[in-house]
């Protein structure tokens, strides 16, 4: 409290935001851009690029924010499209680990200042003189506050441990929307974080809360961060959307139920709906010039809704016990290995620590970060996903660099606690919290260095280098159809070959794509394709009728399998036809009937790692698969046991190469179907049936007669 003016103040740190926000801002983009992925990868990153090259429609909920961000990275004239828009996603990951830093500054000033102000409140209440008030309130200030170092070192284990987490720096590597969105939720913090600490100051001061102008400049955070609420719904709406029942709960602590009975709600209300409006009106307007990549073809009120609910992947929620039991355990298995090895746990007790440091202290702040990381596990944990569902828990990850921050101090302030007359203790101890992230970064390296991630460019071209000219591929795999679709379309590559998707033929906005991309396929097969879409229409709009009546259900799926079949007959007569291994292979599961329909008429034959689609049904001698496997096998990049590479794109070659061998050697050329089981386990040596078909095929050799 100066004796002047009777203001109690707690000097707020800009120097510390000013020299830890950049510093991690430049290590962490340095880092990502280091270990970007050099071209396309897999799982979303395909379909994304194209959408934002084309200013297109991406899958739901369209991410309308993301695509024209994306889009601007991709005028950027500096290597392949793919590429500037996996920058993108560095630029965002390192803005959002700094960001994190000026969160935790916020965070950690907010509750010395109310400190502040209740003990100068009292000592004022006692009638004390201004200047003994104002020397009490320096001496507080200095005392609750804690030194310099402590402050820069809590902020930088938050950033840093944000920016080397496994999560974060994976996807800060590849072209996907989530660092957009942590970026975008750490914004929304920082700045209603800002609009706390504000109205906290106003009331140390003991200024005229009522006063309009006075009102207006405290509450400018506040309708800004409702703006960026809006916009980050633009992104990935269901995961920020989460985030409401935590700001609501900061808002009660600070301004109690008077604000939900204001006008500042409706103004804040107003202000998150222009920013929503701002983002999700791109989506008509895109869907109307008809792009290359149109999901949903949200040009109608109805099916904007549609796609913006996310409708065609609502059947993914699960709450049933053994689902949550079986999520919550991969979540531990993701958490645990998030900051660092398993089996060192120095930054979950930081996080612990500062949970505890942070209830003791302000119980706002804690009950904030609790409801973060609740209202992001009870949905996450409920929603039955496979490929990026590590990325659904990065707002709890995200709370938890928050606490790590609050650790931080803790652990010093314990160190110095336990040596108080030592005067390197605090040093000791700073270092000691550093070393925290540090042993984050070579720990997860290995897993999100990419610089030399061809693993889907590579999958992409291994089997168009086996689709003959003007072949047709048929696939329900979206680890090829996603990275093909960009070779096809941004790249310009084997535009004469026909890429179909199975699993989107059961979309009606797809039948545009294959129309503008492939007319004579559509055409040649026009009266099936009508007849299939007039069912699908219907079933887009009430797709319960269809599960309660049998016979709808079967008149839809006879038309679906006989289109395709039509498409396979019209391209068999000109050119080849293919099909990957989950069709192939597909006897028991959706679209058996599709497979066993084209077994009935045609040999499947392995060529490379896809199957030809013959009529003849004599042998064919298969292409000798020369396949390309960079950072597959070779220990270039390591790969969790739940990474899509090892789940879905490694079997694949491992049960090509078997199925090849498997079809050598029934047709007597065993001496190329034992090389073939050889290449089987030397990309899986403990590939057991592989070794079994090598042993018979020697077995065979050896009972030949000699001639």
């Amino acid at each position: 409290m100066t004796a002047a003016t009777g203001t109690v103040y707690a000097r707020h740190p800009v120097k510390v935001q000013t020299a830890c926000a950049p510093l991690v801002f430049v290590a962490s983009l340095v880092l990502y851009v280091c270990t970007l992925a050099p071209t396309v990868t897999l799982v979303d990153s395909g379909e994304l690029i194209v959408a934002a090259h084309s200013l297109g429609v991406a899958h739901p909920p369209g991410f309308p924010l993301y695509i024209l961000l994306a889009h601007l990275a991709t005028l950027v004239p500096i290597g392949s499209v793919a590429v500037r828009v996996n920058f993108a996603s560095a630029l965002f990951a390192a803005l959002a680990s700094a960001v994190v830093t000026l969160v935790v500054i916020e965070a950690m000033t907010t509750p010395r200042l109310s400190v502040l102000a209740n003990q100068a409140r009292k000592k004022a209440g006692r009638g004390k003189k201004a200047k003994q008030t104002a020397a009490y309130a320096q001496q507080q200030n200095e005392s609750a506050g804690q030194s310099p170092l402590v402050l820069v070192v809590s902020c930088l284990t938050s950033g840093l441990l944000l920016a080397f987490s496994r999560t974060l720096w994976g996807y800060a590597t590849i072209a996907e929307v989530y660092t957009l969105n942590s970026l975008l939720i750490l914004v929304v913090f920082l700045l209603m974080f800002r609009w706390r600490r504000r109205i906290i100051e106003q009331r140390a001061n003991r200024q005229d809360l009522d006063g309009r102008a006075r009102a207006s400049l405290r509450d400018k955070p506040l309708y800004a961060a409702a703006f960026f609420f809006g916009l980050a719904l633009g992104v990935h709406h269901v995961t920020v959307g989460l985030m409401l029942p935590a700001f609501a709960a900061l808002v009660f602590a600070t301004e109690g139920v008077r604000f939900f009975t204001s006008r500042r709600l409706l103004y804040a209300g107003l202000f998150a709906f222009a920013g929503l409006l701002a983002v999700y009106a791109y989506l008509p307007l895109a869907a109307s010039r008809s792009p290359v990549m149109n999901w949903g073809d949200p040009r109608t009120l109805e099916r904007w809704w549609w796609h913006v609910t996310g409708r065609q992947y609502q059947v993914f929620f699960s709450f049933s016990l053994n689902t949550l039991a079986s999520q919550f355990s991969d979540f531990i298995k993701l958490a645990a290995r998030e900051f660092g090895p398993w089996w060192m746990p120095a930054a979950p007790v930081l996080v612990i620590g500062g949970l505890i440091r942070v209830f003791r202290r302000e119980k706002a702040m804690f009950w904030f970060l609790t409801l973060v990381v609740a209202a992001d596990l009870i949905y996450s944990l409920g929603y039955d996903i496979a490929e990026d569902k590590d990325a659904y828990y990065l707002p709890a990850f995200i709370a938890a660099t928050i606490a790590a921050g609050f650790g931080a101090e803790w652990f010093i302030d314990k160190v110095i606690s336990a040596r108080p007359g030592v005067k390197a203790a605090r040093p000791i101890a700073a270092t000691l919290v550093l070393l925290v992230p540090i042993v984050a970064l070579p720990a997860n390296l290995p897993y999100d260095n990419r610089n030399r991630y061809f693993i889907a460019q590579d999958y992409v071209d291994n089997i168009l280098s086996t689709i003959g000219p003007g072949g047709m591929l048929l696939t329900r795999d979206w680890q090829v159809y996603s990275p093909m679709l960009y070779f096809r379309e941004v790249e310009d590559r084997r535009d004469d070959a026909v890429i179909i998707d199975i699993n989107q033929l059961r979309r009606s906005w797809y039948f545009d794509y294959l129309t503008r991309a492939y007319p004579e396929m559509i055409e040649q097969a026009r009266d099936k394709v009508e007849a299939f879409l007039e069912h699908l229409r219907h079933w887009e709009r009430d797709p319960n009728l269809y599960q309660r009546d049998l016979m709808l259900n079967q008149q839809i799926n006879s038309r679906f399998y006989e289109m395709i079949l039509a498409f396979v007959a019209n391209q068999i007569r000109a050119a080849p036809v293919y099909v990957t291994l989950d069709i192939a292979a597909n006897r028991e599961g959706t679209d058996s009937e599709l497979t066993k329909s084209l077994a009935a008429s045609y040999e499947f034959i392995p060529q490379g790692l896809v199957f030809q689609v013959a009529p003849d049904r004599g042998f064919s001698q298969p292409v000798d698969p020369r396949l390309i496997t960079r950072g597959l096998t070779d220990g270039t990049i390591k790969f969790e046991d739940d990474d899509v590479v090892k789940l879905k794109v490694l079997p694949v070659y491992v049960t090509m190469l078997y199925n090849r061998g498997r079809y050598l050697a029934a047709n007597g050329r065993h001496e190329q179907a034992i090389e073939s089981f050889k290449q089987a386990l030397i990309l899986e040596p403990g590939f057991s049936v592989a070794q079994q078909g090598i042993n018979e095929s020697l077995n065979a050799i050896r009972t030949i007669p000699a001639r």
